[in-house]
């Protein structure tokens, strides 16, 4: 049994690192000649270690992750600690610890872990067709593929989504752009284990360290979509959303390098009415994309290729297994959506009242309500 996984990005590799474990050859298609990961850094909550863990990469987490080992919220102007707490609770707990990456580190450990010459670049896909027989890829390239079945995670912008749901997608705007990089550990910006945001104004500046000394960092503002900005004019628009914030803020703006730092308008879609259609499966992006407000877009993906697995070990009928595979991911991913949507309106300030409200709660956090609310989204994956 062959299956074509169109997509050699975190959900793809994690795809075919599932269906090797049940004795399915895979053939892995990427669009691009080379793999530029959207984003310098993903947080991996425990859920997504897990999952690693599971389909044999779990060594990739270890020598990528950073040590978070406790959490903070701080005032946006004064720089006033509004709640800090440790993650131990929250390890012991669920019993894995998060792990903040290197997005291009993990893909590119992710492509080695396969073998980077097993993977086909430069294929970006053009149409599919199936029959009860199986599935063929049509490539811009001339090219084509067969197999038996098809998992598609060809990203927020997918191909094959709409063979998949019978319409194009339309991906909607979350109000909001942000900027995000990585700068060399500054313990005058925040302490170096530590998962660290400043809030205020619906805004927010947040950093986690990751592996080599260096810390993840991401802007957050609420602007209309299409406000023509470049890396020329970064730092100084920056300095303008930012100027009377603390001075870590303007510390880490002063830090950051313009030419490695991305800026994202962010977007998710409203759920897919299925994730199948006969032999061809959506999965990661494609199936359900997200903000990343809760942290769990990589981490759904890494789920996704879990749940697949385990619908492959209780039948190789094809059909049924991806009938499985959605009956058991649909809900659990779209209800994340749903969640990070929820949560992005209350950290930018779709309703300010309500966002202030919020801000008053963090003062008077200790951590437990927090923690409880990641301990629930973490133990919702398949492997608990």
């Amino acid at each position: 049994m062959k299956a074509l996984i169109i997509g050699a990005g975190m959900g793809g590799m994690s795809a075919a690192a599932a269906l090797k474990q049940q004795g399915i050859e895979c053939e892995i298609f990427e669009a691009v000649e080379e793999m530029k990961p959207v984003g310098a850094a993903i947080s991996v909550w425990s859920n997504g270690v897990k999952c690693m863990n599971h389909l044999g990469m779990g060594y990739i987490m270890d020598k990528l992750g950073g040590p978070m080992l406790s959490m903070a919220y701080q005032e946006a102007k004064t720089g006033q600690v509004m709640t800090q707490f440790s993650l131990a609770p929250l390890i012991e707990a669920v019993g894995e610890r998060p792990c903040p990456v290197s997005r291009a580190d993990l893909q590119s450990m992710m492509i080695d872990d396969w073998g980077r010459d097993k993977v086909q670049f430069g294929k970006r896909i053009q149409s599919v067709e199936q029959d009860d027989n199986g599935v063929t890829a049509y490539f811009e390239d001339g090219s084509i593929a067969k197999g038996d079945f098809m998992i598609a995670a060809d990203g927020v912008a997918s191909t094959v989504r709409s063979h998949v749901i019978g319409y194009e997608l339309e991906r909607r705007y979350a109000g909001y752009v942000n900027w995000n990089g990585l700068v060399e550990i500054d313990e005058a910006i925040a302490p170096a284990e530590q998962w660290t945001t400043f809030v205020g104004d619906g805004q927010r500046v947040s950093l986690m360290p990751i592996a080599d000394n260096r810390f993840y960092f991401f802007f957050d503002v609420p602007l209309p979509i299409g406000l023509e900005e470049d890396r020329t004019t970064l730092r100084s628009d920056l300095k303008g959303y930012f100027s009377d914030w603390c001075q870590p803020v303007q510390t880490l703006i002063d830090a950051l390098d313009p030419q490695t730092t991305n800026r994202v308008e962010v977007h998710d879609a409203a759920p897919l009415p299925h994730f199948v259609k006969g032999r061809i499966a959506v999965l990661g992006d494609s199936a359900h994309p997200t903000t990343p407000d809760i942290g769990q877009g990589g981490c759904s993906a890494m789920e996704d290729a879990v749940e697949l697995g385990k619908a492959f070990s209780e039948t190789k009928d094809v059909e049924s297994a991806l009938k499985i595979y959605e009956s058991n991911r649909k809900d659990r991913a779209q209800e994340l959506v749903l969640k990070a949507h929820k949560r992005c309106d209350v950290t930018h300030g779709k309703d300010m009242s309500v966002t202030e409200s919020w801000y008053e709660d963090l003062k008077l956090e200790k951590g437990d309500n927090i923690m409880a609310g990641l301990k629930e989204t973490i133990l919702g994956g398949p492997l608990g």
